[in-house]
């Protein structure tokens, strides 16, 4: 059997890259053949998550072990595997499974990963990238170009808050309404309310 990994980011459209491999090879072969695939450097911390149909985190499988739930006063709803101890069949099962691969911890950027396929009738012995189109971002980035990329993903204009034009008698009106001032009744005085 191998399992058929599709692998995409949301800040390189014309980003993928496709992988086979076991299923029973380790998270640790997947991260491994994921790094080679896109020509990153093996020392960054990262991490998978097995995700809902909605991209909600499930179930994190670690490369080290941080122990976070030991902490006083930690509290956590999801399950945590190292890579290197996890195969892949263990919580890998049906096509179009999701996962997250973030591979930038500081910045919270990451890898979009489907199990598009399951081929029965044959195997692998070491994972291979089979498709490989487009740059992939960069693994790394600094404060400035996180920033930089969101500003040009929202546009804060002068209407972005509302109507930058108004009448002052609208204020008048409304204030009106709120409170008199004279006899420090307010709007919530009111008998309706």
């Amino acid at each position: 059997m191998i399992y058929q990994f599709l692998i995409l980011s949301d800040e390189a459209d014309n980003f993928k890259r496709e992988i086979k491999i076991s299923p029973d090879a380790t998270f640790l072969d997947l991260h491994r053949a994921i790094l080679d695939a896109v020509k990153y450097k093996h020392d960054e911390m990262c991490s998978f998550f097995i995700c809902d149909e909605d991209w909600n985190k499930k179930t994190e499988i670690t490369l080290i072990d941080m122990d976070a739930s030991s902490e006083a006063g930690a509290s956590f709803d999801v399950d945590t595997y190292l890579m290197e101890k996890t195969l892949l069949e263990e919580l890998l099962e049906d096509e179009h499974q999701k996962l997250l691969y973030v591979f930038d911890f500081l910045m919270e950027r990451s890898f979009f990963i489907e199990l598009n396929k399951i081929i029965t009738g044959q195997s692998i012995d070491l994972p291979v990238c089979s498709l490989t189109v487009g740059d992939p971002p960069p693994q790394s980035i600094s404060i400035d170009e996180m920033e930089k990329r969101i500003d040009q993903h929202i546009d804060v204009g002068e209407d972005f808050y509302g109507d930058m034009e108004y009448n002052d008698d609208e204020l008048d009106s409304i204030s009106g309404e709120y409170d008199d001032g004279a006899t420090g009744s307010s709007y919530y005085d009111d008998e309706r309310y």
